[in-house]
């Protein structure tokens, strides 16, 4: 399963890109958007990420943004594993009361690290509450790409993301592997992190391995 990352500045582009695609993340750290945008978004569509990643607005600005994103009819929100402990748990609560399933997820742009790292990093996902686990790392490396990959031997539900060119074969072959769903740019020009490959060229890329 593909899904497509939204990062549109207002909620009427959000919603004009939404149209015909059927799973998407809305990066509403990339948006100009206040409550009334993000009730407007999330009602209108049935299987969206709610993602607020830090930046320039403050946590608590962050938090009501993604409860309300919750209560509109999120299926999924994003929450990062190193965010304070309170900070998730207020998300954590109000998702589960609307059942909306908690992804919990690492990021780290400089590189991917060993492999003993990233079990604990995996545990340290679970322990916090996700439903499902989230692991995106820069490669530099081929070799990385498996030390990734290696993590889907786990019957827990884990997207594993290998940044960078060098990453870009796991965004094809994680779900190939068992990793729930991945995620591609809804076209060239419009990525939202290194290595992403357009919704298109994934899925043609994705259906040759699977027609072989």
């Amino acid at each position: 399963m593909i899904c497509v990352c939204i990062a549109e500045k207002t909620a009427d582009d959000c919603l004009m890109a939404l149209a015909g695609i059927e799973f998407a993340e809305i990066r509403i750290d990339k948006m100009e958007a206040d409550l009334t945008d993000i009730k407007k978004i999330f009602s209108y569509h049935s299987r969206l990420i709610a993602t607020c990643r830090p930046g320039d607005r403050s946590r608590a600005v962050r938090l009501d943004l993604l409860k309300a994103a919750i209560n509109a009819g999120a299926a999924y929100i994003d929450i990062e594993v190193e965010a304070e402990d309170e900070y998730k748990e207020q998300l954590i609560t109000r998702a589960r009361a609307a059942g909306c399933q908690v992804i919990i997820s690492y990021h780290n742009f400089e590189k991917t690290p060993q492999k003993h790292e990233l079990v604990h990093i995996l545990e340290w996902c679970f322990s916090s509450g996700a439903d499902i686990a989230k692991i995106s790392c820069m490669v530099q490396h081929q070799h990385e790409n498996a030390r990734l990959l290696g993590l889907l031997d786990d019957e827990r539900p884990i997207v594993i993301l290998g940044m960078g060119e060098p990453g870009r074969i796991t965004r094809m072959a994680a779900p190939l592997l068992g990793s729930p769903f991945t995620y591609a740019s809804q076209g060239k020009g419009k990525e939202t992190a290194p290595g992403q490959i357009d919704k298109a060229t994934l899925e043609k890329m994705m259906g040759s391995i699977e027609n072989v």
